[in-house]
């Protein structure tokens, strides 16, 4: 019993250095993502030549992160999460200097290869809130998550703010134009590399695993696996996920078109990139700066109820960008609550997976909620680019809004108890 009650004891210790390492390198790795986010689109419309191509941009940086989502999972459950993110820190490495010479050679699918490589780096990032729960309890579970998640505040929302001083540096130092920031991005994912490797020690899913068999041979206590409520976690958290990343990848395009509409001569290019990155920053703000607040409500009010708090978040967020797009406060607001209907809805659904699967399926389940929720996200923002086209900003959020009503249609599905004492597991 004493082995048990130091067991726990060290076992806390080991979560507070986890979830420490884990914050501090979810800000270096958001600043490339933030990055990514804002200069993407305007890269590939810029190289390319044609808008309907710039959300290819988005739909590369998903596509990479679905990609690599269940290889990393599977690979944190055989040797550890230090060893999956350190990988997809040096996937995230080789794809900035690759969309860097992509950029200077003004290679189209170069550049999407690039980004590809970037978003496999972000899989990596994703799972980091998954990893701040292995050795969670379960009252903290939404907490833990949540604070790994506002980490992600400082990196994605400098990344955006490096445009005009990466601008700078890039020109001194003789990078293409639009990549400056990137400079920045290389050293960022550099020092979280370092970082895993060396602080994420011992590693927190092999501690879980095993803390997981002693306490089934010691209690005989086993936790009841409910694939239906997982399966709907897996829906909520890719359904709001296509939503955000949709909308957002068009809106540096759409605002584009309303600078140059709006000034009697053309804007320069510093205007547009302060315009969208102020935009995207306030975005992805509104993405990780709450997070803290909706993980808190997940753990007290319930999983199901803070889903469903985002779903409201969501609608009203595509409200703004139907009926105020011809205004840069209105599409400032929408991107704003888009951040948080997509905050509190993931934050919520990753712990209500997390909880209704049983041990041995979560890193499975967690890895193909990843790619799931990417695959969508990577098609909505190939389709949205279509939409835009087409039918403007105001189609992109009517079209958008279906899968709110869906994910809100559907929620009696994640209302399944637990039954004590019983488990069924299901992948």
């Amino acid at each position: 019993m004493s082995d048990v009650a130091l067991s726990a004891a060290q076992i806390l210790r080991i979560q507070r250095r986890t979830v420490l390492t884990l914050s501090i390198g979810q800000v270096l790795g958001g600043i490339a993502f933030g990055a990514t986010v804002s200069l993407g689109a305007l890269l590939a419309a810029d190289i390319s030549g044609d808008d309907a191509l710039s959300g290819l941009a988005t739909a590369s940086v998903t596509l990479g992160a679905a990609l690599c989502a269940i290889p990393l999972a599977r690979l944190a459950a055989r040797v550890g999460r230090r060893r999956a993110l350190t990988l997809g820190n040096l996937f995230a490495l080789i794809g900035i200097a690759v969309v860097i010479t992509a950029a200077s050679l003004r290679i189209f699918p170069l550049l999407l290869v690039g980004i590809v490589m970037i978003g496999a780096g972000n899989a990596g990032n994703l799972q980091s809130r998954f990893a701040a729960t292995d050795l969670a309890s379960p009252q903290h579970r939404g907490r833990d998550l949540s604070i790994v998640v506002w980490a992600t505040t400082i990196g994605g929302v400098t990344g955006p703010l490096l445009l005009g001083p990466g601008e700078v540096v890039g020109e001194m130092i003789g990078m293409p134009p639009q990549t400056g920031s990137y400079a920045f991005s290389f050293v960022a994912q550099c020092a979280a590399l370092a970082l895993y490797l060396i602080a994420l020690r011992p590693d927190p899913l092999l501690t879980a695993q095993k803390l997981a068999v002693a306490t089934a041979a010691t209690t005989g206590r086993v936790i009841e696996d409910r694939p239906v409520v997982a399966r709907y976690a897996v829906f909520a958290i890719a359904g709001s996920h296509v939503v955000m990343a949709s909308v957002m990848a068009m809106t540096p395009v759409h605002l584009a078109h309303m600078a140059h509409g709006a000034h009697g001569m053309a804007p320069t290019p510093a205007d547009v990139s302060a315009l969208v990155g102020i935009t995207i920053a306030l975005h992805v703000g509104g993405m990780y700066a709450l997070s803290p607040l909706f993980g808190i409500l997940a753990d007290r009010w319930g999983r199901l109820r803070v889903v469903l708090l985002g779903q409201a978040l969501l609608g009203g967020a595509l409200a703004f960008a139907v009926f105020v797009n011809d205004q840069e406060w209105g599409v400032m607001v929408a991107l704003i609550l888009l951040g948080l209907g997509w905050s509190a809805a993931t934050v919520a659904g990753a712990a209500l997976l997390t909880e209704a699967s049983a041990p041995e399926l979560r890193t499975r389940r967690q890895g193909r909620s990843d790619s799931l929720m990417s695959l969508c996200a990577a098609a909505g923002a190939v389709l949205a680019g279509v939409v835009l086209s087409n039918f403007q900003y105001a189609g992109l959020g009517i079209a958008a809004s279906v899968l709110v009503v869906a994910i809100v249609a559907l929620s009696p599905l994640g209302a399944q108890r637990t039954r004590a004492g019983s488990r069924t597991p299901a992948p």
